[in-house]
Order: C-alpha cells, then sequence, then structure tokens
C-alpha cells in the first residue's frame, strides 16, 4: 500500500465508480477521489456510538436551539463592559471612547487560552502549557459594523455613505479584537471584569509589521514612512492559535473599509490592486472621517491591511504584528500544524469566488518548549498555493520571487510584490481558483486537513474543476487534503498531496442536481435534519469529530447553526444537528475547552435581514428588551449532567 492510498487500497478510479453510484452522476463526474473513504488507515477509529446527542430540527425563528440536556450561558455581548466601572450599556449615548472599554461588534473567531492560576500576566510562556478548562482568556474577533443595527436613525442604505463621524469612531472602536478573562462559576461561566488581561485591539491599535514586505516602498505612507507600523486592523474574521501561546487574527474584508475611485489613483499598479480588493467610491465613507482610508488620499494605506496579525494574548502590553510572510489577500484564517523539530505548517484560504487555497511552511524548525524561538517561525518562510488536479492529485505551489512567472516581465520587483499581490502570483503559478475557500484545518486525530468552500454563484459552465464541480455552487462542500504519511506521521511540508471530496452541501433529496447534497456512504445515516448548505468555520473535538458552522442556510428555509459528524467510520460524513441560529445570524468561531465539557460559538447579526434597523429591528435576541438592539453575542454551551459536549 503507497502512502497515499486508503485503508482498502482502492485506486481513485474505483472510488469515483463507488462515488458514482453512492450520489448520482452529475456531482460524481467530476468530484474527484470519493465520499467513501476516509484518511485514516483505520476507517473504523470512531465507533459508531460517537455524537450521542439527540439532533435539533431545522427551524427558523427569534431563538436560539439546543439538543435535550444542554444548556447556553450567555456569556458575551456587543457593549457589555470589559472593566469594572463601565456600567450599564446605553447604545443611545455610545461614544468612542466608551466603546473602547467594551466588547466589540459582530463576533467571529474565537480561541479560549487557558490560564495557569499560578502565572501573571506578561508569562504567557507559562501559561501557554496550561491546559485548565474553567478559567482562561476567550479571544474573539470582530469582523465588521452595522450602523442600522447599532445606531438610531439608520436604514442599511443611509448608512452606507451617510454615517456619522461620530458614529464612524464608534464602529473604528468596535472592529478588531477582544481579549476577555472568563471563569466557569457555579452559577456558569462568566466575564472578569477589571482583569488585567482584558484588552480591546481596534483600529487606533499600534501593529508592527514584520516579515519581508515590512519597509517596502508599497506599505510606506505620509503618515508612515517606515512602512513597518500601521494604527488598526479591520475585517476580523476568522484565525487560529499557535502552540507557543500565541493568537492569530485574520484580516479579510478589508476593502470595504476604503474609499474612493481606484482610477483616480495615478499608479497603475496599486488601481489594479484596489480594484481587486471592492474598492470603490461608493464603499463606506470612513475616508471622510478618517482620511487614510481615502485612496486618493493614502494610495498605499490598503496595502496596510489583509495580513494576518499575530499577538500574545498573555502580555496585554504587548505589540500585535502583521505577518506578511503569510501573504496578503482576504484571509479567512492560518491554522498551525507543529511537530517537533520539524517546520510548523500554517493552512489558510482566500474568501472570494475563484481564490485559492494556501499553505506556508517556516524557513526554521518548531521546538519544543523554547518559544522565544518560536515567536519567529512565522515571519520567515515559504508561502504555496494549492493546485488540485483531476484523479485526487495536488501540488503545493511556491510563490518565491524569480521562480516561474514571477519575475520583472509579470510585473514582480521582489517579494514583497508577490507578498503584497499574493492573489495575482497564485493565478500565474497555476493555483486552482476555488469556491470560497474559507475555514482550512486540520484534524490532530487522523492529521488531515479540511477546506470548506462556502460557495461561488459566479462559477459559469465551463468554468468547473475536478474540486470544484459544479457551476453556480449554491450550497457549497468540504474537501479534504491527505498528506504523504499515515496517522500522526504525515508530512505537512511536502509538496505533493492526495485530496478527497468530504461532502457537498446541500439537500440530497433536491430536484436540482446542481443543489443536490451528498453524505457519508450510507443514506440511512443522514436524517432530514442533517443535511446543510454553505460551510463556514469548523472545530475538530478530541476525538477527530468535525464541527462545521454555517453561514447561508437561510436562503433554503432554515437557521445557520452548528453541525457534527465523524470523520472517520461508517458515520463518516454523516451530519447530525447540534445548534440553531435565531433569524438574521450566522454562527462563527465553535470552540472547545481542552476538557472538551464547553463549546463556545459566536452568534453573529442576529436579525440582518431586509428592512430590519436599530428602530425597527426584526427581533432583539438576545436580551428581547424593548430598549435594546439585536446584539452579537458569545454563548457557552455545556451539557446539563457535566459530561463531554457531543458524547
Amino acid at each position: 500500500m503507497t502512502d497515499y492510498e486508503n485503508g482498502d487500497g482502492e485506486s481513485p478510479d474505483i472510488q469515483r465508480r463507488a462515488l458514482l453510484k453512492s450520489i448520482g452522476a452529475t456531482a460524481a463526474a467530476t468530484a474527484s477521489a470519493g465520499l467513501l473513504h476516509g484518511c485514516s488507515e483505520k476507517s473504523s477509529r470512531q465507533d459508531t456510538h460517537n455524537l450521542g446527542f439527540r439532533e435539533i430540527p431545522h427551524g427558523l425563528d427569534f431563538k436560539h436551539h439546543l439538543p435535550d440536556g444542554y444548556s447556553a450561558d450567555l456569556l458575551l455581548r456587543w457593549g457589555d463592559p470589559l472593566d469594572a466601572f463601565a456600567g450599564a450599556f446605553s447604545p443611545d449615548t455610545l461614544d468612542a471612547r466608551e466603546q473602547a472599554r467594551r466588547f466589540g461588534y459582530n463576533n467571529d473567531f474565537l480561541a479560549f487560552m487557558p490560564l495557569d492560576p499560578d502565572a501573571a500576566p506578561g508569562e504567557g510562556h507559562r501559561h501557554s502549557v496550561s491546559n485548565n478548562s474553567t478559567r482562561g482568556l476567550l479571544c474573539v474577533n470582530h469582523e465588521y459594523t452595522q450602523p442600522h443595527l447599532m445606531f438610531s436613525g439608520y436604514t442599511e442604505e443611509s448608512s452606507n455613505r451617510g454615517t456619522s463621524h461620530a458614529h464612524i469612531a464608534v464602529e473604528q472602536q468596535a472592529c478588531g479584537h477582544s481579549v476577555v478573562e472568563i471563569e466557569q462559576t457555579t452559577e456558569g461561566w462568566q466575564a472578569v471584569l477589571g482583569s488585567p488581561y482584558n484588552r480591546r485591539i481596534s483600529l487606533t491599535t499600534q501593529i508592527a509589521l514584520v516579515g519581508e514586505a515590512a519597509g517596502d516602498t508599497r506599505l510606506q505612507t505620509s503618515e508612515d514612512p517606515s512602512g513597518k507600523k500601521v494604527f488598526g486592523t479591520v475585517g476580523n474574521c476568522a484565525g487560529g492559535k499557535t502552540p507557543w501561546g500565541t493568537v492569530l487574527i485574520a484580516e479579510e474584508g478589508f476593502g470595504g473599509a476604503f474609499q474612493g475611485d481606484p482610477d483616480n489613483v495615478a499608479d497603475e499598479v496599486e488601481a489594479r490592486n484596489h480594484h481587486a480588493f471592492g474598492i470603490e467610491a461608493e464603499n463606506r465613507n470612513w475616508g471622510d472621517y478618517d482620511r487614510r482610508f481615502d485612496i486618493t488620499i493614502e494610495p498605499n494605506e490598503p496595502n496596510r491591511f489583509g495580513w494576518m496579525v499575530e499577538f500574545d494574548p498573555y502580555d496585554p502590553k504587548s505589540t500585535p504584528r502583521k505577518l506578511t510572510a503569510l501573504g496578503r489577500f482576504e484571509h479567512e484564517g492560518f491554522t498551525v500544524v507543529s511537530k517537533p523539530n520539524a517546520p510548523v505548517v500554517a493552512y489558510g484560504g482566500d474568501d472570494d469566488e475563484h481564490q485559492f487555497v494556501y499553505r506556508f511552511v517556516s524557513k526554521e524548525n518548531y521546538l519544543p518548549r523554547n518559544n522565544i524561538h518560536n515567536r519567529d517561525l512565522l515571519t520567515e518562510g515559504t508561502l504555496y498555493a494549492g493546485q488540485f488536479r483531476e484523479g485526487g492529485s495536488g501540488t503545493w505551489l511556491p510563490l518565491i520571487f524569480g521562480q516561474g512567472p514571477l519575475t520583472p516581465q509579470n510585473g514582480f520587483r521582489n517579494q514583497a510584490d508577490v507578498l503584497i499581490d499574493c492573489r495575482r502570483a497564485a493565478k500565474l503559478m497555476g493555483a486552482t481558483p476555488m469556491d470560497r475557500p474559507e475555514d482550512v484545518e486540520t484534524n490532530p486525530v487522523n492529521d488531515c486537513t479540511y477546506v470548506m468552500l462556502t460557495k461561488n454563484r459566479k462559477r459559469k459552465p465551463g468554468q468547473e474543476n475536478a474540486a470544484n464541480p459544479r457551476a453556480r455552487n449554491t450550497t457549497g462542500h468540504v474537501l479534504e487534503i491527505v498528506p504523504p504519511g499515515r496517522n500522526g506521521q504525515r508530512d505537512h511540508t511536502s509538496d505533493t498531496f492526495r485530496w478527497n471530496t468530504f461532502l457537498l452541501g446541500g439537500n440530497p433529496n433536491a430536484e436540482d442536481p446542481a443543489e443536490r447534497g451528498a453524505y457519508g456512504q450510507q443514506p440511512g445515516n443522514l436524517s432530514p435534519h442533517g443535511w446543510f448548505a454553505n460551510p463556514d468555520n469548523v472545530a475538530f473535538d478530541s476525538s477527530g469529530n468535525m464541527w462545521i458552522a454555517t453561514d447561508g442556510c437561510e436562503d433554503f428555509g432554515f437557521h445557520d447553526g452548528l453541525w457534527a459528524m465523524a470523520t472517520e467510520g461508517e458515520l463518516r460524513a454523516a451530519p447530525k444537528h447540534f445548534f440553531g441560529c435565531p433569524e438574521g445570524a450566522e454562527i462563527c468561531g465553535p470552540e472547545f475547552t481542552p476538557d472538551g465539557k464547553t463549546l463556545f460559538v459566536a452568534v453573529q447579526h442576529p436579525a440582518d435581514v431586509d428592512n430590519s434597523t436599530y428602530d425597527n429591528p426584526l427581533h432583539r435576541w438576545p436580551d428581547n428588551d424593548p430598549d435594546l438592539p439585536p446584539r452579537p453575542s458569545v454563548l457557552a454551551i455545556r451539557r446539563n449532567d457535566g459530561a463531554t459536549i457531543g458524547s
């Protein structure tokens, strides 16, 4: 058996014929290696009694929903204080100074970082080895703001170009990231007000630019002629954690924060660059308040966004860093695979139609218990873009200045250009255009990597490829990347890999074959409530089960939520419905405590539907208070009997 074969040794051609019988000719004709086989050499690794919770039904209302026997603590809401003196939340009188002391808006990625009770703030090297599951730091992204749901007097249309300067100042403080100490008490999970760890990272926080692009002329502005520091981070979607105790947060939809017509920018390179990220004259009017967000005044400022940001949550005085070695695009996140005395590998996706999956391999090796060394691992290395070929094979293509088409003849001056114009470099190298690659994470049990592909309505007939088999993909799918090697010994640094179609989102009984989902090897394992659409975030529990959060199920008549499934055995890729959002919301950032007994979830943009506003919202979850708007919130989910989530 070769390193790439599945446990039964079947070839991709045999798998493809099996898949043809399982999901029908339309999907199978273009899907590569099939849904039937896992990446594990032991296909029965997960037992059939796994995930024993009672599934919830599809639905759509103004509440959140959990299985019987589970409860959720309302842990954090937009506007909740982070210090002991902030007082009650009053959105009518909220100003920027007050917002800077409060939990931000539209919570997304979550990272639980355990606290060692014997360590003090600033001693991150001691905290990073702790498995404390009852006290820690919750690190939370705040992706974007919505003035029409935050403030009185706006519609969605009027807030786009007419937000007041006072409200823009609040928005800039409500973006970014929050670090909040939390603890489990007899009354449930609660924030620790006034903790020295509590911190806000916003658009006024100074952040260093590091790596090969730092200091390049394209990162220099009138306010920062060094090109090595920038104020703030925005568009913070997914993220990751490192084994040396830091947190990675993404900058995704940053283009929407900038205004101006790219065609009025004199530099043709930057004009093309700004068009690629959706910067338009009609964008939000932040540039009227903060001139650096007007590209006609500061054409290089957008180049200082679109990176991954690393920071130390255990040291509240530390300066975050933008890691230019990980490339510039609409990052959904980067997640790290580390093995002793080997390079670290980080996987991520560019969340836009026809964009790419990326992998970074560090120059230096990961050294356990040497965090001073490890904290520079993501500043130097090689970035690759994924090429997914017919038959289930794949190659990582290095994005290195001077190699292949990445030369001055094609407009690249140096490696900084390759990193700043990462999308163009990946396309020229022949990377596979994907259906909005969002979260990309590695399962710690089977050591395979999974790619959430949310959808791509822009893919036209004739533009399909093996890894993205559906034109106008409205329901999304999930791919499984299998590096060479065996469980626990896979070589994530290898430039070749195998890949499988793990599942196809959508109703398995849909009349339209283009929207017909495919799950697992036995249709009887899927209930009428087990199917979903538009996979977005993903997490894995200690048994290797996959937990998928969705963004778009309301287009199919039911709430977004969380579905859990095995990745191996006869229940592989057979989802069970665990959590449902209130209407208008999506779920983000599923995160387990180390003991698996608490699951944190972020409910983003509740009541975000047409014609729903602060003054007349569809509903007012979670407070249901007539004096408060709907508020993005974080829940802490537990089993009532204290057992492991999902078991």
